[in-house]
């Protein structure tokens, strides 16, 4: 269960001294894979940060994400309960690092689509102010003006309109038994009030409409996919006997070039199972292209132009 004392038990480091950190270079999207055969999740999610922002010092690469005086709010993937979900040390994790990197306790909101699926997954919901927030979006309500992008027409949660500055987005790999897979651009349904809707035609458009949404995709700072239990078959919900030990962090600002590689890595899993491409199980995510082509421009899924980085 997280508590502010589980959270909060680590010292704050002081400031450190600037060091030259960079971006990935536009003309590729970066995709940081950090695993180990016994994995430390929080030193994976450092290699993964130091990795992607070419960084010597963990603090350093979260300063390039979120800045002092900004509302972060993180976006966990709770539906499935402990076991597919979200953990609570990865959040503990972060939570640490943006608190090392200037953002005060206060600023931090970890939310999902509701109270109960955070409390399913192991976190403690509330409110309370000057410590971290656990937020469902029935707390805050939903917008009362429909947002359309595309095929999509939604209330989008108040949380991420009235109270973030930026989010960062913590899915989990894992598959999907209706749109294939459930990575970085799925997890933003939980933003949503009317995610049901959207799973027709596995997910194409809706899911790309849904993610370019101004509120969506203007805010999405970057996404870390958790990855030490992954799923290959049967999710979202838990299946312990489709699981395996993928003992990895994925990094990257480009959610589309994150979708792609995860799909990549559930595949390849899935073949060496014996079971069938999801292609042929009628559920290929074809929305990752759609959420890359000209009308979206969310990222790439052309693996020429996807760098990635085995951290």
């Amino acid at each position: 269960m997280v508590t502010r004392r589980n959270i909060l038990k680590t010292t704050l480091g002081a400031a450190l001294p600037a060091i030259s950190c960079s971006d990935p270079t536009p003309a590729n999207s970066r995709v940081v894979i950090a695993r180990d055969a016994k994995p430390n999740l929080a030193g994976l999610l450092d290699r993964a940060m130091q990795s992607y922002f070419n960084c010597d010092k963990p603090v350093d690469a979260w300063r390039k994400v979120v800045q002092p005086g900004e509302t972060v709010g993180l976006k966990v993937n709770c539906l499935a309960g402990k076991g597919a979900s979200t953990s609570v040390a990865m959040v503990e994790a972060v939570c640490e690092r943006l608190q090392q990197a200037g953002v005060k306790a206060g600023k931090i909101v970890v939310w999902d689509r509701l109270s109960e699926d955070l409390e399913s997954a192991g976190f403690r919901p509330s409110r309370q102010g000057g410590r971290i927030r656990f937020l469902g979006n029935e707390v805050l309500g939903y917008e009362s003006e429909l947002s359309i992008q595309g095929s999509a027409g939604s209330l989008v949660a108040k949380t991420l309109t009235q109270l973030l500055d930026a989010v960062i987005n913590l899915p989990v790999l894992k598959d999907h038994g209706i749109v294939g897979v459930t990575l970085a651009l799925k997890n933003m349904f939980g933003a949503i009030h009317n995610p049901n809707k959207y799973h027709p035609n596995a997910g194409d458009p809706y899911v790309a409409d849904v993610n370019a949404m101004p509120q969506i995709e203007g805010k999405l700072r970057l996404t870390i996919c958790e990855a030490i239990n992954a799923q290959y078959d049967g999710g979202p919900t838990y299946m312990p006997q489709w699981t395996w030990p993928h003992n990895g962090v994925l990094v990257a600002r480009d959610p589309v070039a994150l979708d792609t590689i995860g799909w990549q890595i559930i595949e390849q899993k899935r073949a060496q199972m014996g079971l069938k491409p999801l292609k042929e199980m009628k559920r290929e995510p074809k929305y990752i292209a759609t959420a890359a082509d000209a009308a979206h421009k969310l990222g790439t899924n052309d693996l020429k132009r996807i760098e990635r980085v085995e951290a």
